[in-house]
C-alpha cells in the first residue's frame, strides 16, 4: 500500500508539473515566429511597396502593399500561427490575380515587426492594419476583404467583429484555442490552463459582413468539424468551400477549385471590378 501511494503522490506531481508548464508556456506552443524573410514578392514578379505600421502600443510593424490593375478592392491578410509573411507569397499571387490589391503585415515578433506576440497583440496589430489602409490609404471600407488563414482567421474574425468591412473570408481555422487543447490533450483540464483563447466560433457570430468560410476535409492540423462549426454560426449572407489537401496546402492542391470559389464570392459582394481605388 505504501508503494501504491509513492507512486500516485508521484503521478499526482508529475501532473501538476505538466499543467503548469502547459500554463506557462503555452504561448511557446501557438506562436512559433521566424525572423528572417527568405523572399519578397518580387521574387515572384510582384510589384510591392514595404510599409511600416505603428500600434497604439508604440511598436512598429513591417508588411506589404501589393497593387493589383484595376482593383476591385483591397484584401487585408492575417496569415497563421508559423513563419513570417514571406512564407505567404503563393497566396498574394493568388490575390493579385482575382484583381485585388493586398495588405499582408506580420504580427509583433514575427519576421521584422518589433515586439513579441500575444493574443491582445495581435488584435492591436489588426487594428493598426484596418487604420492603416483607411486613414492613411485613404481606402474606403465597403472596399475592404478581410481575410485570416489558420489562426489568422480568428484575427480576422475579432477585427470583422468589431469594425465594418465589405467581407471575410476565414480558411483553416479553428473554433477557438481552449476546443483544440481540449481535443489534443483531453486528458488535462485544457479550458481552466488556458491563457490564449482566439474564440472565433463565439465571436463569427456577431460579425455583420458576408463570411466565407473555407476548409479542407484533410486537413490534419485544424479537424473539418471546425470549419463547419464557423459556417453554422455566422450569419447569412454566408458561404462555405470545401478545399482537399493538408492544412497548409490544400489552397493549392484544391487549384482552380479554389480560385473559381473565391472569384464567385468576391463578385457576389464586391462586383467585378475595374474602378481603381485610392493608392
Amino acid at each position: 500500500m505504501r508503494v501504491l501511494g509513492l507512486l500516485l503522490l508521484t503521478g499526482a506531481v508529475l501532473y501538476l508539473a505538466v499543467a503548469a508548464l502547459a500554463y506557462l508556456l503555452q504561448s511557446r506552443y501557438v506562436f512559433l515566429p521566424t525572423r528572417d524573410l527568405t523572399a519578397t514578392p518580387g521574387h515572384l514578379g510582384l510589384p510591392y511597396e514595404t510599409v511600416r505600421i505603428r500600434t497604439s502600443d508604440g511598436l512598429l510593424l513591417y508588411g506589404w502593399y501589393i497593387p493589383a490593375d484595376q482593383p476591385r478592392g483591397v484584401l487585408l491578410f492575417f496569415h497563421g500561427n508559423a513563419g513570417n509573411i514571406s512564407h505567404r507569397l503563393e497566396s498574394l499571387a493568388i490575390i493579385r490575380d482575382l484583381r485585388l490589391s493586398t495588405l499582408i503585415v506580420d504580427y509583433r515578433g514575427y519576421g521584422r515587426s518589433e515586439g513579441r506576440p500575444g493574443e491582445s497583440g495581435t488584435y492591436r496589430d489588426a487594428e493598426a492594419a484596418w487604420s492603416y489602409l483607411v486613414k492613411e490609404r485613404g481606402v474606403p471600407q465597403d472596399s475592404i476583404v478581410v481575410f485570416g488563414r489558420s489562426l489568422g482567421g480568428a484575427v480576422a474574425t475579432w477585427l470583422s467583429e468589431h469594425y465594418y468591412p465589405k467581407a471575410l473570408i476565414v480558411e483553416s481555422t479553428f473554433t477557438s484555442i481552449p476546443d483544440m487543447g481540449a481535443e489534443l490533450y483531453p486528458f488535462m483540464p485544457v479550458r481552466l490552463l488556458a491563457r490564449l483563447h482566439y474564440d472565433a466560433l463565439d465571436r463569427i457570430s456577431r460579425v455583420r459582413c458576408p463570411v466565407l468560410v473555407v476548409h479542407s476535409r484533410q486537413d490534419e492540423i485544424v479537424p473539418f468539424h471546425h470549419g463547419q462549426k464557423l459556417y453554422e454560426a455566422a450569419s447569412p449572407p454566408k458561404d462555405f468551400l470545401e478545399l482537399h489537401g493538408g492544412h497548409n496546402e490544400a489552397f493549392l492542391m484544391s487549384g482552380r477549385r479554389y480560385m473559381e470559389a473565391l472569384d464567385t464570392f468576391l463578385t457576389k459582394h464586391l462586383g467585378s471590378g475595374g474602378s481603381p481605388h485610392p493608392q
